[in-house]
């Protein structure tokens, strides 16, 4: 495996490159693509953390816990959350910074937070000819020309091989409260969490886990803020029951099972759906799934389902994407409509002529 200790390096190496490589960060999620393995692990370090400007930059193989651990000694956080893949993969490898961008991995403060991509401001990477490009910078307002930041954010390595990103970050929160409701079919799930999200009262979280019958709406803040807050989101909710609010390190714990969807853990493929929340319960329905979780309000549904079962046919005619996430066989990625695929292609051939940029990244 090759292992660039510079971005220079990188550049060199995609640059002299006679055939394909298989990008990865730190391992996390297994998606092993054609050619050579090149892996960003070497690739490490926070460049420039400036707590009074909500900023951080950081080279792309940087481990999560390093920046998570820089930004909680000033009280700060990423705002969206990102996913730990490892114990629904079962994998042993270290997740980066620069995986979360490839993947756009963003965890259930979406909902209020946005996703991994709306919190970067700016990214240097390795084109497919070997090029190092930089766009975006340190403030959200230093973007011109093509959005390269939105674009590289989710491209799953096939448009260039990030080296660094950055981050507006935020204040972490002093106190967040829990309120669940129990029994409720997914039907009046979706509708619970409609009703809170549409709320006033600043919901940053919003998941349904069918089998435990538990609906979770997380609300978070100052101390006082939160306490009234979560009083009044209690009466919003009482028409689908009398919601209970979960202490301190309970819901830390509820949300960190959502956010790495241990619902999911068992024999079996994993499925993540993206659809509008008034139709996760016809994906429910219709998946047939020996588990589901409701994510994002019911934006995002996992499934686990017997191996080697065709998802896309049961769900046929919902709008949406179904990817899989855990599983072996052909169409893991969601099948592109023509003219979309044919922009995808035209975009790839201008940061990557040569093809040889595999995409198979791991987070």
């Amino acid at each position: 495996m090759l292992r660039p200790e510079s971005e220079q390096q990188m550049a060199e190496i995609v640059r002299g490159a006679n055939g394909p490589l298989s990008l990865r960060g730190g391992a996390t999620r297994h998606v092993p693509g054609a050619g050579e393995a090149v892996t960003t692990a070497g690739l490490t370090g926070i460049t420039l953390y400036e707590p009074g400007a909500l900023t951080l930059v950081a080279r792309a193989g940087t481990p999560m816990a390093e920046i998570e651990a820089a930004l909680a000694a000033e009280n700060q956080r990423l705002p969206f959350e990102p996913m730990d893949h490892r114990l629904l993969l079962g994998t042993e490898g270290v997740p980066t910074i620069g995986g979360a961008v490839a993947m756009n991995v963003s965890g259930p403060r979406r909902v209020q937070a946005g996703a991994c991509r709306d919190s970067l401001i700016g990214v240097r990477f390795v084109d497919g000819t070997g090029a190092i490009v930089k766009n975006g910078g340190r403030v959200m307002k230093n973007v011109t020309g093509y959005d390269l930041v939105k674009l590289l954010a989710g491209s799953l390595g096939t448009l260039g091989v990030l080296t660094e990103v950055s981050f507006k970050v935020l204040p972490a929160a002093a106190m967040q409260a829990t309120l669940v409701l129990d029994g409720l079919s997914v039907e009046d799930a979706v509708r619970a969490m409609a009703a809170g999200l549409s709320s006033p009262f600043e919901v940053t979280g919003a998941a349904h886990d069918p089998a435990a019958g538990k609906t979770w709406l997380r609300i978070e803040g100052l101390e006082g803020s939160v306490d009234y807050r979560a009083g009044e989101l209690a009466r919003v909710l009482a028409p689908f029951g009398a919601a209970e609010r979960l202490d301190p390190n309970e819901s830390d714990t509820v949300w960190r099972a959502v956010r790495d969807a241990e619902a999911m853990l068992g024999e079996g493929d994993v499925w993540r759906v993206h659809v509008r929340a008034s139709h996760a319960p016809q994906v429910v329905a219709r998946a047939q799934a020996q588990a589901a979780l409701l994510d994002w309000g019911g934006g995002l549904v996992w499934l686990r389902l017997p191996a080697g079962t065709d998802l896309r046919a049961r769900l046929d005619g919902v709008p949406g994407h179904a990817t899989r996430v855990r599983g072996q066989g052909p169409g893991a990625l969601p099948p592109e409509a023509p003219a979309l695929a044919a922009l995808t292609q035209g975009i790839r051939a201008k940061f990557d002529p040569r093809g040889i940029l595999s995409g198979a990244a791991e987070a």
